[in-house]
């Protein structure tokens, strides 16, 4: 079961990446004549293949950085590949672009295999400035402090450190005298930091303006939505978005609210009464350590398929997974791809909660994406926009459901369980469409202040029921709760498709439902395109449908809804 990478057959085995050993690679393609549609395939190939090695080797930095932020070696490794390879990369790799584009056996492609890629080439020469190259790469080095900043971050109870993880299992404490003293305790150590992560996020806003200003744009949401290739919607289709679920998914989940003060016999709701399970059970506990989350997923996985589950075996054979939360580790989980490998790793911080679970399927839904589309001839081929992406891992996370008696022996608590997952599929779609509608926000009035930027971020999160919890006492950690949400810093606009895919992961578990054995083939299916066809089409082969309207969030809602009240009769 070890990975063994396909030979290579352009860029030298075991290259070491230094730009001197790059560089006569990049030239080769640079000048090669091109004298047929052949040569310009095995053009692209090579390319590709190029592509692949470097992509890997930025990834193993990245990974190896991420599950250790306090080494200063592993940040000047992944630093070193940030400002000393990745800008002499760029302009090449424009130039790569303009010949291909400029060709004249481009236009004899096979239009159906290469009309997305084409479509992309395009759109990056179009966006391309010589003079955003450092500018880029300034910002990458920049948002990796949201990183160090946030992994040092834990906390003491009881006389024991904690990482913030490990921390947030105090949350779903019965006693509610611990949950309020956790919840004080993280914030408070959030709190710490919120000048030093103000005056971070303030030096990426200033930075990514110019950015977007230098490509000719009036501001950085405009320009992202290029780069992104965000070719099937637009601002306003956002806009409209969010109205929609502030229209058919808050009220749904006010009354769940309404539900879990009566049913913890509360006066009001505080932000430390929201995780824990209305029952009055002790909180889920699915797995007791790393190791057993792994195997148990493996188990789950073959259950649906076994060709999804010998994916998972094949990561757990080659090390692919660091899922145990620890001090000196950054915040949040991943599946990185490895290009060349064809097969991803698996970062997260588990603390052996319900929701590590969740986590771990999610990822597994990408990694499955990542294996199933690695035999796509062309590395651009499985650069995969997010709203594709991010519907292959929230459907695993509602396939999964029917083997998460893997998990759960105890009938009830498989139930709970289910009934936890959907109340966290609609709670999703409030706070997807509040980072997003504050991100338009911040980049179409860039030269805000740090005191209106916590005032948006108020006035915004009002109308989707800030978490349905009583603030009073706490306004601080209210207004500086957008602080917490790793993509703002790292990954700017990257927030809505998960929203979109919600919809999308929805409506591919009721197929599933409707019928096992076609849902999930449509599903793999789609999955198997990676980015050769449109969003729509991928889509489509997976049997749903690519829309956002209030219509459509209004059914998929209902039914959720049908779905929570079968598991609470």
């Amino acid at each position: 079961m070890i990975i063994e990478k396909k030979p290579r057959t352009f860029v030298p085995e075991n290259l070491e990446i230094k730009w001197e050993n790059l560089e006569p690679l990049f030239n080769n393609l640079k000048e090669r004549e091109i004298s047929s549609v052949e040569e310009l395939e095995t053009w692209l190939r090579n390319r590709s293949e190029l592509e692949a090695a470097l992509e890997e080797n930025f990834a193993w930095r990245y990974i190896r950085m991420t599950c250790d932020t306090a080494s200063e070696q592993l940040l000047q490794d992944f630093q070193y590949f940030a400002t000393e390879i990745e800008p002499k990369i760029a302009p090449i790799a424009n130039e790569l672009n303009q010949k291909f584009i400029d060709s004249p056996y481009t236009e004899k492609l096979d239009k159906d295999k290469y009309f997305v890629f084409i479509r992309g080439t395009k759109r990056a020469l179009e966006l391309f400035r010589e003079e955003n190259v450092p500018l880029l790469t300034q910002i990458q080095v920049t948002q990796q402090k949201y990183q160090s900043i946030t992994g040092a971050m834990s906390v003491t109870i009881d006389g024991k450190e904690y990482t913030l993880e490990q921390a947030s299992v105090f949350l779903k404490d019965t006693d509610r005298s611990i949950r309020q003293r956790a919840w004080e305790a993280i914030t408070a150590r959030r709190l710490q930091d919120k000048q030093q992560l103000d005056d971070l996020f303030n030096e990426l806003l200033k930075l990514r303006h110019q950015v977007a200003l230098n490509a000719g744009f009036e501001n950085f949401r405009d320009y992202m939505f290029h780069t992104l290739g965000r070719f099937d919607y637009t601002p306003h289709d956002c806009y409209k978005f969010h109205a929609a679920i502030e229209k058919e998914i808050v009220p749904i989940l006010r009354k769940e609210a309404d539900k879990r003060q009566k049913a913890l016999g509360l006066d009001t709701l505080r932000p430390w009464d929201m995780d824990v399970d209305i029952s009055g059970k002790p909180a889920l506990k699915p797995f007791n350590n790393g190791q057993e989350l792994v195997d148990k997923s493996i188990e789950c996985f073959d259950g649906l398929d076994p060709y999804i589950g010998e994916r998972l075996k094949i990561m757990k054979a080659n090390g692919l997974f660091d899922v145990e939360s620890r001090k000196g580790k950054a915040p949040g989980g991943y599946n990185y791809p490895l290009a060349e490998t064809g097969a991803p790793f698996i970062f997260m911080n588990s603390a052996n909660t319900f929701r590590d679970l969740t986590t771990m399927v999610h990822e597994g839904g990408h990694a499955v994406h990542t294996f199933i589309s690695a035999d796509l001839e062309l590395n651009d081929f499985k650069h995969l926009p997010s709203e594709v992406a991010e519907l292959a891992s929230m459907s695993m996370e509602l396939i999964s459901m029917d083997k998460w008696e893997v998990f759960f022996s105890n009938q009830e608590d498989l139930i709970r369980a289910k009934k936890d997952q959907l109340r966290d599929v609609l709670k999703t779609l409030p706070w997807v469409a509040v980072v997003d509608q504050f991100q338009h926000w911040i980049y179409t009035n860039p030269d805000h202040t740090t005191e209106q930027r916590k005032e948006a971020w108020k006035e915004i999160f009002k109308p989707f029921g800030n978490n349905f919890a009583n603030w009073q006492g706490y306004e601080e950690a209210l207004e500086n709760l957008w602080q917490k949400q790793l993509h703002i810093f790292e990954v700017p606009f990257y927030y809505i498709e998960y929203a979109i895919a919600q919809l999308g992961a929805i409506a591919v578990w009721k197929n599933y439902k409707e019928n096992p054995q076609l849902g999930l083939k449509n599903y793999l299916a789609a999955l198997k395109l990676g980015y050769t066809k449109t969003i729509r089409e991928i889509y489509k082969t997976a049997g749903i449908k690519f829309d956002f309207s209030t219509e459509y969030v209004h059914d998929l809602a209902k039914f959720i809804k049908q779905e929570l009240e079968k598991l609470e009769n």
